[in-house]
């Protein structure tokens, strides 16, 4: 599950999952901000693997070369350090300067293949998460050929998804580009904006989820916005269900 960039809330409420999924926030001092002992300490303790989510608000790509260059380099480096942490995989958003504007879109490509071989060096998957429904963000369509041409791996947020398309949005990218997913993330919305809900709370048709993506193998986070631990397991096992797994 997603525990944001609180070692509270991982010792709290992610005992019964697999993985802690730990977001780096904006944190530009890491590793001094991040306290690595207690972290490993609270995975430790529960028997958890770690993932890590990248900076939330770090562009991928702009039109300048020397922004550029410093944004891979600063990748890396949170990159380097999560890779000291033992992370398999970390989340990186789909975000360009403006991501309408089509030239920029190669600039995308190569910043994108970039941070995956660096992620790679050291021993991280990156994994590259749809964002469509917000300023920056690439669309769902945009981001899966993209993500094709450079073999980058996908992390799939079918809440987002249906943020930026509703249901239509979600079944057109997993008919297109389920092959892409490794990671997914996995919570409820309603059109009226609410979202990171428990599962079976809003409008996403997981039938869905199921049809394209029945037997995955990948890794799946639970993204619910609540510490109650019920619920959140609740949602694990609404989504293996679908899955044909097992929570």
């Amino acid at each position: 599950m997603t525990v944001g960039d609180s070692v509270d809330r991982l010792e709290a409420t992610a005992g019964a999952f697999d993985f802690a999924e730990f977001g780096l926030a904006e944190a530009s001092d890491v590793p001094e901000s991040i306290d690595g002992d207690r972290l490993r300490g609270g995975l430790g303790e529960h028997n958890l693997a770690l993932d890590v989510h990248l900076p939330f608000k770090q562009e991928v790509a702009t039109p300048v070369p020397e922004i550029d260059e410093a944004i891979v380099d600063y990748q890396e480096r949170l990159l380097a350090w999560a890779g000291r942490l033992g992370a398999r995989k970390a989340v990186l958003h789909g975000t360009l300067r403006d991501p309408h504007d089509t030239d920029q879109r190669p600039l995308f490509a190569d910043q994108l293949s970039a941070i995956v071989d660096a992620g790679a060096t050291h021993g991280v998957e990156v994994v590259v998460e749809n964002v469509g429904h917000q300023t920056r963000g690439l669309p769902l369509s945009v981001l899966g050929e993209i993500a094709a041409e450079v073999d980058a791996p996908v992390c799939f947020d079918v809440g987002h998804a249906y943020m930026e398309d509703e249901n239509d949005g979600i079944e057109r990218f997993l008919k297109g580009y389920a092959d892409r997913v490794s990671h997914l993330h996995v919570h409820d919305v309603r059109g009226r904006g609410d979202t990171h809900m428990p599962i079976g709370a809003g409008e996403v048709d997981y039938d869905l989820v199921s049809e394209y993506l029945g037997g995955f193998d990948g890794t799946v986070a639970v993204e619910v916005f609540t510490d109650d631990v019920a619920l959140l397991e609740d949602s694990a096992r609404r989504v293996a269900d679908a899955l044909d797994g097992e929570f």
